[in-house]
């Protein structure tokens, strides 16, 4: 069989692992694996997780980031583009709203794209894995530049919309990608940093877009195949023990990993008679009925938040609270820098308060502030000093979405799921994501006309809901194996399956389930 080692089957001891090769980090002056409280496995930040992390979130993120906020400065610009093409084509220029529908497509084309790219996560990855799903995503980059590099010379509007249709196709691969590859390969207490690292690239992306040009972001071409495969997609899907222990060694910088084979083997195990599935299969699956129904209201709740509004049409929203045009720029570029603050604030905190309040305050925050955005539109005219209020909220959206929203959910997806289920979980999580993304980025500048500074209330709405959901329903994940968190919703559902009058009225305990203790004295009624 060569390098690979079959998972021994239930009930049958597991063949001894192939000895494993010594470690290419040896110079770490402890080792970053051991056990913590309770035997919990524990892990240290060591430099190739670090690397790995970076290199990919500098390679996708990055750039995902850049291609959401680079229409907004240069929107006139891109109008004038248009409509003198037009002209030379049909001896007229494009009426209002004809140019306004063709920017609207050329902005939302990012996620038609993207849309597109998040369906073919499943067979991607499970094709060529994670890295290399990655690295041949990549490709698409140049694709893109190419087409929008020579849309001025040949005077097409069109190849703009398609460079960016493929832009968004790399994105939608990426988006999802990435944070599988980065939440397979984190220890359990790392797992919340790692995962929140792309989203600081997200931001500075869209910083890069409102500063300066940006140089094409393919490093990943040539150095991402220096670092290994996921090790649970080796152990789990591939059946190499050794590869994945060649892998750890090189993730974890020990010797000793394995306690976190054994677990991986013990997921492996729980789903040996079970292969990958399906979107339709787990859309049809009641066993995690509660964790897909979670990804489909956080992943549209991302979107439906107004967010992406706010990122197309910065510079609009600011000419509307009556900023000068001299210093819309600079108002976005102070924008820009607090998304990069915020997204720090949220990496660097994530593992001490946990996924829920990040999300939780992150919503509620952009819901306050959609409304206020409303109320200082509507009293501006009265009130002049009612335009830095509108520019507080806008700050404080993008804050509130940067610190929490723009990646846990993200990380959240692979959390909530078994690696059978994760492929799936994602392409239902991105595919939702990119399809209001394009949803908000086509309608937005209409809706803007029409309801004014009322179309606002409806983000407010969406913010909100979606954050009493997360209160209510989304246990915290922080510093918990994926066995332990399935058995959270598996607990749960054996729990709402149970007659009421059986169980009583117990509190609800901080993940928003009824407490384990509500079971006992009633397990003899239900046997």
């Amino acid at each position: 069989m060569g390098e690979t080692s079959r998972a021994a089957e239930p009930g049958l001891p597991s063949s001894p692992s192939p000895p494993p090769p010594s470690p290419r980090s040896a110079c770490s002056p402890a080792p970053p694996v051991g056990k913590g409280p309770g035997g919990d496995i524990t892990g240290h930040l060591t430099f190739p997780l670090l690397s790995v992390t970076l290199l990919v979130s500098f390679g996708s993120s990055m750039l995902y980031g850049y291609n959401l906020a680079v229409v907004n400065s240069p929107a006139e610009h891109i109008k004038a583009f248009y409509n003198a093409t037009w002209s030379q084509r049909y001896g007229h220029g494009l009426a209002p709203g004809l140019l306004t529908l063709l920017y609207a497509l050329t902005v939302s084309s990012f996620a038609l794209g993207g849309l597109v790219g998040s369906l073919l996560v499943g067979v991607l990855v499970e094709q060529y894995g994670r890295t290399g799903a990655l690295s041949r995503s990549a490709l698409l980059v140049l694709l893109a530049g190419g087409f929008m590099g020579f849309s001025r010379e040949l005077e097409s509007p069109e190849m703009v919309i398609i460079g960016r249709s493929i832009t968004g196709l790399h994105s939608g691969i990426c988006l999802s990608v990435v944070p599988l590859y980065l939440g397979e390969i984190a220890p359990k207490n790392l797992r919340g940093f790692l995962g929140l690292m792309p989203s600081i690239f997200i931001c500075l992306g869209i910083f890069s877009a409102q500063v300066l040009g940006l140089p094409e972001l393919l490093g990943k071409l040539l150095l991402l195949h220096c670092f290994p495969e996921s090790p649970r997609y080796l152990l789990i899907e591939r059946n190499d023990v050794y590869g994945a222990t060649k892998a750890l060694h090189r993730f974890l910088g020990t010797p000793d990993v394995q306690d976190v084979i054994e677990e991986m083997k013990e997921e492996q195990r729980s789903l040996f008679s079970m292969e990958m599935v399906s979107v339709w299969q787990l859309l049809r699956d009641r066993s995690v009925r509660w964790q897909t129904l979670s990804v489909v209201v956080v992943s549209a709740g991302m979107q439906l938040s107004g967010i992406d509004a706010i990122w197309f049409y910065t510079n609009t929203i600011f000419e509307n609270a009556g900023i000068p045009v001299s210093q819309i720029p600079y108002t976005t570029m102070g924008t820009g820098a607090i998304e990069v603050v915020a997204g720090l604030i949220g990496c660097f905190t994530i593992e001490r308060v946990g996924r829920r309040p990040l999300i939780i305050t992150g919503f509620c925050a952009m819901g306050i502030c959609s409304a206020g955005i409303t109320i200082s539109l509507l009293l501006q005219a009265a009130l002049p000093w009612m335009r830095y209020v509108s520019i507080a909220c806008v700050v404080g959206i993008i804050a509130g979405f940067c610190m929490g929203p723009a990646g846990v959910p993200l990380l959240m997806t692979a959390e909530l799921f078994m690696q059978s289920h994760r492929p799936a979980a994602y392409i239902v999580g991105g595919s939702l994501n990119w399809l209001c993304n394009f949803i908000i980025g086509l309608i937005f500048p209409f809706l803007q006309m029409s309801a004014g500074a009322f179309c606002y209330l409806v983000f407010s709405g969406v913010c909100l809901l979606v954050a009493l959901y997360v209160y209510l329903v989304i246990p915290e994940t922080k510093n918990k194996t994926f066995m332990e968190i399935s058995h959270i919703f598996a607990m749960r559902r054996s729990v709402l399956s149970v007659p009421a009058h059986l169980i009583g009225m117990k509190k609800l305990d901080g993940y928003g389930a009824l407490e384990s203790s509500s079971l006992e004295g009633s397990g003899s009624s239900l046997l």
